[in-house]
């Protein structure tokens, strides 16, 4: 139980982070730059729902998988969540296609890499937490 408490609450810190770095970088203009239209607004209602899923991915940390290779593990598990919103929450919940791409070419990477920072400030927090 105390695993799953840790991995949780780092997985809402990574995913703080993961909302922080979006938003930052749709106030700064980069991913318009790159031709995507993704540029929230900081609110609770934007925020909330994203910390609690991001815990909920958190939960995969307890994965018996490259335990003593975290911030690779990090790196894999954030596979996870990007391949549900860009096969998922992107075509069959917001209708902006397979893999956003109606958002820009380079959504796909972007969500990639969003959600890489989300897997290591959670490896981070981990690591932090022992």
């Amino acid at each position: 139980m105390n695993k799953a408490l840790i991995y949780f609450a780092a997985g809402c810190i990574g995913a703080l982070a993961n909302s922080l770095v979006v938003w930052q970088f749709g106030q700064l203009g980069i991913n318009a730059s790159f031709g995507v239209a993704i540029a929230p607004n900081l609110s609770p209602a934007w925020l909330y729902p994203r910390v609690v899923w991001g815990g909920l991915w958190g939960l995969l940390f307890l994965l018996p998988m490259l335990s003593s290779r975290l911030f690779l593990k990090a790196s894999v598990l954030s596979l996870f969540p990007t391949l549900v919103q860009l096969f998922v929450v992107f075509p069959l919940k917001t209708n902006k296609g397979v893999a956003g791409l109606e958002l820009g070419l380079y959504t796909p990477v972007l969500v990639l890499f969003f959600n890489w920072v989300w897997g290591i400030a959670s490896a981070i927090s981990i690591k932090i937490s022992r």
